[in-house]
C-alpha cells in the first residue's frame, strides 16, 4: 500500500494492493487508520490495481470512512475493477462513498469539502 499526500487539492491519494483479504486486513486498517490520526482526513483510495477485495477488506474502508468522518473529513474511491465495484455496488457502499474514475474528479471532490468547511 502506497500513500501519496496531494498537498494543493487537500487530499491524500492511498494507492491499494492487488489483493485485500483478510490474512492483511490488520495490517492495512492499523496503516490507514494511523494515517488519518496523523490529520490526512481526506482520502482517495485508488482501486485500479485491486484485483480481489473480501468482507474484511470492505471492512477495511467502512473503518477509514467513519474515522476520517471523525475528523470532519472524507473518503472516496477510484476507478475500482468491474468485480470490485460489483461488490461495492452489492453491498451498497456506493451509497455512503462516492465512486470516481478520474483521479482529478476524486481530488476536486475533496478539495470542495475543504472549500465548503472554510
Amino acid at each position: 500500500m502506497n500513500f501519496e499526500l496531494i498537498t494543493d487539492k487537500y487530499a491524500s491519494v492511498v494507492r491499494l494492493p492487488g489483493k485485500m483479504v483478510m490474512a492483511q486486513t490488520p495490517t492495512y486498517r492499523a496503516a490507514i487508520l494511523d494515517y488519518i490520526n496523523q490529520g490526512h482526513t481526506r482520502l482517495v483510495i485508488d482501486m485500479s490495481n485491486l484485483e480481489y477485495i473480501d468482507s474484511s477488506g470492505l471492512s477495511v474502508l467502512i473503518s477509514a470512512r467513519k474515522q476520517a468522518m471523525s475528523y470532519q473529513g472524507n473518503i472516496v474511491l477510484l476507478n475500482p475493477k468491474s468485480s470490485v465495484r460489483a461488490l461495492i455496488e452489492l453491498t451498497r457502499l456506493h451509497h455512503i462513498m462516492d465512486i470516481y474514475e478520474s483521479e482529478e474528479h476524486a481530488l476536486e471532490s475533496l478539495s470542495s469539502v475543504e472549500e465548503i468547511a472554510s
